[in-house]
């Protein structure tokens, strides 16, 4: 089998190639793509024109100034990336603020004659069982469809692995979720995570599984009052989402929450776990169901570093 050169324009893109052992195969990678450490050699392609090192509040100001001028959030260096003469690109198509977008590839392979031979295979999932299937769907493109297949049946049985323990909780006995996926101004996630906190053996009623991940009003998060909640902004690693983490303990309904008051507030890296469309969030998964039930699920060798009680920390730094 000749292999395949391969450019991915999105980090889980990055981490699905390298998890089916492409990572010989791709020649181009994304600003973004940092994981696995080997990715971050990789010669990059895209750029943001967003100030990513700024507050939460500062970042969604400028996103949304750049949407309403028209201006771009992310730009691809089509040069170099025809020089790599990539014979396939895997984008998304789901996220326009989290990624190029696909427009954007479709038009670098269309204007670019190094370019015209170039497959496109675009990943849009909002399901955990969607970004299995895109797994296949990149496995199959790159012409690994028995590895991606066995690949994907080990990270299902480790799924199912905690939805048998968690099947036989009572309503009763599976707490009140919320997860946090932006701060200022504050966002619930949704897409595959309400699926996820269902798994894990927790309630998710404020978002829905397949939908794109919603504003929420403060009110309705002291009304629906979650006996757990995590903190993961989209891209921001654990230092970054402590510090971010604070504007949210200014607010002064968050003292109300019965999660802040009995201390199961978690910060979790954001860039990492739950936000990225690709295979950990089966790690996630596993994550959730130690802080939701610690007494059913350990914490693995995995999870260290990559999460912190917020009461704790914020205690340690008093």
């Amino acid at each position: 089998m000749v292999r395949k050169r391969i450019a991915s324009l999105l980090a889980s893109g990055t981490e699905i190639l390298h998890a089916l052992g492409l990572g010989d195969s791709v020649v181009a990678v994304s600003h973004e793509c940092d994981y696995p450490e080997e990715a971050r050699d990789t010669p990059r392609v895209t750029f943001a024109r967003v100030d990513a090192e700024a507050s939460s509040g500062a970042i969604d100001a400028e996103v949304q100034q750049r949407v309403r001028s028209g201006e771009p959030l992310y730009e691809i260096d089509v040069q170099r990336l025809a020089e790599l003469r990539p014979d396939l690109i895997v984008t998304q198509s789901q996220c326009d603020v989290c990624a190029v977008s696909l427009d954007e590839v479709r038009r670098a392979v269309e204007e670019v004659e190094g370019l015209w031979h170039t497959r496109i295979v675009s990943l849009n999932p909002t399901t955990l069982n969607a970004v299995f299937e895109d797994i296949l769907r990149v496995g199959d493109a790159a012409g690994v469809p028995g590895r991606a297949a066995e690949y994907v049946a080990a990270l299902r049985r480790r799924v199912e692995a905690v939805r048998s323990e968690t099947a036989k909780l009572s309503l009763a006995d599976r707490p009140r979720v919320a997860c946090i996926e932006w701060i200022e101004p504050l966002m619930l996630a949704a897409n595959w995570v309400p699926e996820l906190i269902e798994i894990a053996g927790g309630r998710c009623d404020l978002t829905k599984t397949g939908v794109h991940s919603t504003f929420c009003q403060w009110e309705e998060l002291v009304a629906y009052d979650p006996e757990v909640i995590t903190i993961s902004p989209c891209g921001f690693d654990l230092p970054r989402t402590l510090v971010e983490s604070k504007t949210l303990a200014a607010d002064p309904h968050w003292g109300k929450l019965s999660a802040v008051r009995t201390g199961r507030v978690f910060a979790v890296d954001g860039n990492a776990y739950f936000n990225r469309s690709g295979p950990r969030l089966v790690d996630s998964l596993e994550l959730l169901a130690q802080l939701v039930h610690p007494g059913r699920f350990p914490a693995g060798a995995s999870q260290v570093g990559v999460w912190a009680n917020l009461t704790a920390h914020d205690a340690s730094q008093g």
